[in-house]
């Protein structure tokens, strides 16, 4: 007989997992939970996240309720499921609807727990500059990301490798876990085995003023931090009250002779800046309203002098040995 099924998802790292359960033989896919439609883009036009597009793509049934409540713990059990498989999904899930399928909630989490719990580990990863992280299936349970693990798989990380590219790796490894171990699982051949509490880390959702630079840092902490948080919210400073965004950046020296923060060079090679230890090369920047550029065109539109000074600002932690506090946005 078929194993049930059910995905849950929103983001599109989950992909490459989803495309390989859907490909285990003997399950039958009955479901896709995934996150509402929201405005994207520059005209903010209403449009499905990356898995609700992939499970219409697929004709899968899909669901996209705001919350996952009572009605839709109703709707599992009518679909009478086997397993439940999660990654990135963006939503807690009730106790009553963890009992539901037969085996279980399980969920696909990018780092290797009991590390990097929470939202963000594959930008904890690199923030802490990290060598290697990888991908756990875990059981589901109410408490974050605490539940015995079913499996694993390592993930090397380069050194100059930057978020995207890392979540896409991340993704990767995911697909290839999920091959191995939910068939795995299906037939009982998984022993779950519980986590070492006193081993946790956790990460958090980004914020916008996660963006900020302190310069008195060292230079590959800011380097790390500007790789972590590519993208969305980036990593702005203030020069000459102008707020730039800082899109590549990396250690060019392990010592330094300067206030921190002072630009000590400008040209084609990269913008150069005293930290509390060492020097950062900025090599990609962008001003308001414009795109991010490679130094040297950056430079030819927007002149920087050298001796002139950013300003340092608080980051905020990352990652750390406690859950952090829900924050209301």
């Amino acid at each position: 007989m078929a194993a049930r099924v059910v995905l849950l998802g929103s983001d599109p790292i989950a992909l490459p997992a989803f495309e390989a359960v859907v490909a285990v033989s003997g399950v039958t896919v009955v479901g896709v939970w995934s996150q509402p439609d929201r405005p994207s883009g520059r005209g903010q036009t209403i449009q499905p996240n990356a898995v609700a597009a992939w499970a219409a793509q697929k004709c899968f049934p899909l669901f996209q309720p705001e919350v996952f409540d009572a009605a839709e713990d109703q709707r599992l059990k009518d679909l009478n499921v086997d397993l439940a498989v999660v990654m990135a999904y963006g939503q807690l899930l009730r106790e009553s609807t963890l009992a539901l399928p037969r085996l279980g909630f399980v969920n696909l989490h990018g780092s290797l727990l009991p590390a990097l719990r929470g939202a963000t580990p594959v930008e904890g990863a690199l923030a802490l500059g990290l060598t290697e992280s990888g991908i756990t299936l875990q059981q589901v349970v109410r408490k974050l990301d605490a539940g015995p693990v079913l499996a694993t798989q390592l993930l090397p990380i380069a050194a100059n490798v930057a978020r995207e590219a890392l979540r896409a790796e991340m993704g990767r490894v995911a697909g290839q876990l999920s091959a191995q171990a939910i068939p795995a699982l299906l037939a009982g051949k998984l022993k779950a085995q519980p986590q070492d509490e006193s081993k946790a880390t956790y990460t958090r959702r980004l914020r916008r003023e996660d963006a900020a630079l302190d310069f008195s840092q060292p230079a590959n902490v800011l380097a790390d931090r500007v790789r972590a948080l590519e993208g969305w919210p980036g990593s702005t400073c203030l020069l000459d009250a102008v707020r730039l965004k800082i899109g590549r950046a990396e250690v060019a020296a392990e010592s330094v002779s300067g206030e921190p923060g002072t630009v000590l060079s400008a040209d084609a090679t990269g913008l150069c800046v005293a930290t509390g230890k060492g020097v950062l090369r900025i090599t990609e920047l962008q001003r308001p309203g414009g795109k991010m550029l490679p130094v040297a065109a950056f430079l030819a539109g927007f002149k920087v002098t050298v001796g002139t000074q950013f300003v340092s600002e608080p980051m905020p932690v990352l990652v750390g040995p406690r859950p952090f506090p829900r924050l209301v946005d």
